[in-house]
């Protein structure tokens, strides 16, 4: 394997009593690189996601992270890798305030993370870097407000500052600009952008606009198995891909960009 792949797969294979939802995947994603994984409904992408973070176990093949195996690995002690993913929906408590969701999350690296009995004193310690995270991601204004009162866009941006006190290596986006106006699109593009510095970047996204301006590969799943990858330009502009998933919406896009 060359160096230059952080996450690479092999033969990745999951199946349910006779479905192939994920067939004979081999994804090798760059050292440093916003990665993209597209494909139409059912393509078999959140699951690659739980198979890579070890939410679902591995029918057949392997796993490697940095050229080493990691497929018999818990998903705990993939994130302790750097190997973390944010979910499909928001994934905050919605009931403690901005500052109090990112403070939790810091406590994770070091082996607190359930230490929610400790004193104001001792957790205030990580204040100052919850608000540096905070700040990442333009929600410094918004520490003291309660996460439910946050409009849909912001509790994203807040799931990616929780995402990043984890200190990732790989970031694992699933769907980071789902059910979002163009506006709050256009900010969390921004900060995934931002927030791919010196970091890795895969993420399963549905919007080809974000796709086209983000990422730098992109890999196309129907049926569970790869059918191209390449950057944006190729596999746009590959048959087998507009008749399996982007057609009409890939036309649209194209003529917007013209």
């Amino acid at each position: 394997m060359s160096q230059e792949f952080v996450l690479e797969t092999r033969g990745l294979t999951k199946e349910f009593r006779g479905f192939t939802a994920v067939d004979s995947v081999n994804l090798q994603v760059k050292e440093g690189s916003i990665h993209a994984l597209i494909g139409p409904n059912g393509a078999g992408k959140t699951t690659l996601f739980n198979l890579l973070t070890k939410y679902l176990p591995v029918t057949r093949g392997d796993i490697l992270y940095r050229g080493k195996s990691i497929v018999k690995m818990k998903s705990s002690e993939i994130a302790r890798l750097g190997v973390v993913r944010s979910f499909q929906i928001s994934a905050v408590f919605p009931h403690m305030t901005v500052l109090e969701n990112v403070r939790v999350a810091l406590q994770r690296p070091m082996g607190n993370s359930f230490h929610f009995w400790k004193s104001e004193k001792v957790l205030n310690q990580l204040n100052d870097r919850a608000m540096e995270l905070l700040e990442s991601v333009g929600l410094d204004e918004y520490a003291d407000n309660v996460t439910i009162e946050l409009p849909y866009g912001r509790k994203r941006a807040l799931e990616l500052a929780t995402t990043l006190a984890m200190e990732p290596t790989i970031m694992l986006l699933d769907e980071p600009t789902q059910g979002m106006g163009l506006e709050d699109v256009d900010r969390v593009t921004e900060l995934i952008r931002k927030a791919a510095v010196g970091r890795t970047i895969l993420m399963v996204e549905h919007n080809l606009r974000v796709v086209s301006t983000l990422c730098n590969q992109v890999t196309v799943l129907a049926r569970g198995a790869v059918i191209a990858e390449g950057d944006y330009a190729t596999v746009s502009a590959n048959p087998q891909v507009r008749e399996a998933y982007m057609g009409t919406e890939a036309d649209q896009h194209q003529e917007e960009e013209a």
